[in-house]
């Protein structure tokens, strides 16, 4: 239940439209529901200005659309959903105003954001390999109502891609670099950018790479300051701490 809907609640009690005890009976529904394979909280929301996310790797589609029945029959509008195979996808089509994007393999489920979105938060993407995770964090950020711009393809093995779009990096309140390989993209963003750089290493590489842990240490010892590391793959992880620091400044001015 987002903190919008409380107010809603209180209003209505004020105006005389819900007695107090109606009141009562919708905020008893929060903290959580029990469906039995899973504890929805409906709190999250209230705590925390985004109401749960569904992960949705290793769930049934049934459980998906149970959880993401859930938070939106509880007051929130929409409810995002991350790692969906598209075989899945193909299964939840009954959640209302369901899109889904195969290359992150995310979706987004109710009604589409009304708010304009806010900010700046620039996804740089080493190679075209780390796309999927680049696009999680940039729809991850998207979703929760940041304004997302992206730069594909932009490693060091061609540097002069990366420097041609040093306004951009510049005009960012908060940039996430996504690169797998050895992950410098992290080190040399973060000797341009003024604002906090979230790197984010990825899977891909040649043996020694070690399935993202090469890149991963890489990022955790750059020798540029204000870089901030997650863990391997998690663009989800990156666009939502993007969201929460691109917030931070308030709305565009």
């Amino acid at each position: 239940m987002r903190p919008s809907a409380i107010l809603e609640i209180l209003k209505q009690v004020q105006s005389g439209a819900l007695s107090p005890e109606q009141a009562e009976q919708k905020l008893k529904i929060s903290p959580y529901e029990d469906l039995g394979f899973a504890k929805v909280d409906h709190h999250r929301g209230l705590r925390q200005g985004a109401p749960e996310v569904i992960y949705g790797a290793g769930k049934t589609p049934e459980q998906i659309v149970a959880i993401a029945q859930s938070i939106l029959r509880n007051g929130d509008t929409n409810v995002l959903i991350t790692r969906v195979s598209p075989e899945a996808a193909e299964k939840i089509t009954e959640l209302p105003g369901l899109r889904y994007d195969p290359v992150s393999r995310i979706a987004v489920a109710g009604a589409q954001p009304v708010l304009k979105p806010v900010g700046r938060v620039l996804v740089a993407c080493a190679g075209t390999s780390d796309l999927p995770v680049a696009e999680e964090a940039a729809q991850t950020a998207e979703a929760l109502g940041s304004r997302v711009e992206r730069l594909c393809d932009v490693g060091v093995a061609g540097l002069h891609r990366l420097l041609d779009h040093v306004e951009d990096i510049a005009a960012a309140r908060v940039v996430i670099a996504v690169a797998g390989m050895e992950g410098a993209l992290a080190s040399v963003i973060g000797g341009l950018a003024s604002c906090p750089v979230i790197a984010v290493p990825t899977s891909v590489g040649y043996g020694a790479s070690l399935g993202g842990l090469s890149a991963l240490l890489s990022m955790l010892n750059s020798c540029a300051s204000g870089v901030s590391v997650v863990n391997i793959d998690n663009g989800f992880g990156a666009g939502f701490l993007a969201d929460r620091i691109n917030r931070m400044e308030g709305p565009d001015t």
